[in-house]
């Protein structure tokens, strides 16, 4: 009780994180972001401190701390890092929360003393490096042994957001299950929901208005199996001829993914759609019929799918990771068999054509404030790092 109370007073905690999420997009950055303005909404005295990071910022709620640029070399942002954070100390925090591997190592052994630290793990770095075919195995063991494993010994406790990445920070790392806590991630239900009508979304964007449309945001890399996703394409083309897929992301399969799209014959129907304006994604979302996640290894949850779901718009996953745990308890029918192309064609036929049928957009909504909402996941965080 005497630790509820406690929790209850506002705390001074101290975040590290990598980038800036209105200049950086990413599911880490935007993870963070929401987070640290829940908290602050709680009157919390939040510092974030990162690499890129804006300065100047004196309107925002936090206390920004840029360490590095990112422009400068690894070994150059170690030091910058390491220099940058000795400077600007001046208050001990009630608490520590980290997420990111490689800008915490540096700072480890200057980190306060007798302060507890969270680390929020958003996925094994090494591993999801050697899934994007980088090929120096110093890298990935340096990764891995010296940068991932020395930053965790360091750590008091760890939020995951699925049971799945819990797996892995336990048999990979060697994690006790004692020091994991599982917290799904959150999202913003006010800036997501289902303000638009379908057809009003199409021509905001300009999208098709008579077109059955797939939608999908994700990095263009090998593990959110885009190239799986063109192929079951290509295989429920003659069944669905008027399909439409848009594609929001950057990343450096771009070009490889569209000279796929030109082989398989679907020029008038896959949409690269490259960088998409954050204020644009909860049109997107609410402009298509389905949002699909193809992912092929390491999704440790998917905050798209959450996204997605609070505009009101159903999800086709792939079994992968975290995925399956947030869509089993609600629409366990969208979950491919496999992550292999023809199990995504299979699915995305029988949804389009009629067979399988898909939750309403007041169902999607309603599961994800109920489930989902920031404000409910940010306590819950809280309540951890506070612990």
């Amino acid at each position: 009780m005497e630790n509820k109370k406690e929790n209850l007073k506002s705390a001074s905690i101290l975040t590290l994180a990598s980038g800036w999420f209105p200049t950086n997009p990413g599911g880490l950055e935007r993870y963070v972001y929401e987070l640290i303005y829940q908290l602050s909404a709680n009157q919390d005295k939040v510092e974030l401190c990162g690499v890129g990071l804006p300065e100047n910022e004196s309107y925002l709620p936090i206390n920004l701390t840029n360490l590095a640029s990112q422009d400068s070399s690894i070994w150059q942002r170690f030091v910058s890092i390491r220099t940058n954070f000795k400077r600007t100390r001046i208050d001990k925090p009630d608490a520590i929360n980290l997420h990111f591997a490689l800008y915490s190592f540096p700072i480890l052994d200057i980190l306060p003393k007798g302060v507890p630290i969270t680390f929020n793990f958003h996925g094994p770095w090494a591993s999801e490096s050697k899934q994007e075919l980088v090929k120096n195995k110093l890298s990935i063991f340096l990764k891995r042994r010296l940068i991932e494993q020395t930053t965790y010994n360091r750590c008091d406790r760890f939020i995951v957001l699925s049971k799945a990445f819990g797996n892995i920070l336990h048999q990979e790392y060697k994690i006790p299950w004692n020091k994991i806590y599982i917290i799904p991630g959150g999202v913003n239900i006010d800036k997501f929901q289902p303000n638009l009508s379908r057809p009003e979304a199409r021509q905001q964007l300009n999208w098709p208005e008579n077109r059955p449309i797939l939608f999908t945001s994700r990095r263009l890399v090998h593990r959110v199996g885009l190239d799986k996703l063109l192929q079951a394409l290509a295989i429920i083309k003659p069944k669905v001829p008027d399909i439409w897929l848009a594609i929001a992301g950057r990343g450096h399969l771009q070009a490889t993914l569209e000279k796929q799209a030109q082989e398989l014959g679907l020029e008038n129907n896959v949409k690269f759609l490259g960088f998409l304006p954050d204020e644009q994604l909860p049109i997107a979302y609410q402009a298509a019929n389905l949002t699909v996640m193809p992912s092929q290894s390491f999704e440790g949850f998917g905050l798209a799918i959450t996204e997605s779901l609070a505009c009101g718009t159903p999800v086709l996953c792939t079994p992968i990771g975290g995925m399956p745990e947030i869509l089993t308890p609600f629409s366990p029918e969208l979950i491919t068999t496999s992550a292999e192309s023809i199990a995504i064609a299979e699915k995305l036929e029988n949804i389009l054509l009629g067979k399988i049928p898909i939750p309403s957009r007041e169902d999607c909504h309603q599961y994800a404030v109920t489930n989902f909402d920031w404000q409910k996941i940010a306590q819950q965080v809280r309540q951890v790092i506070l612990a």
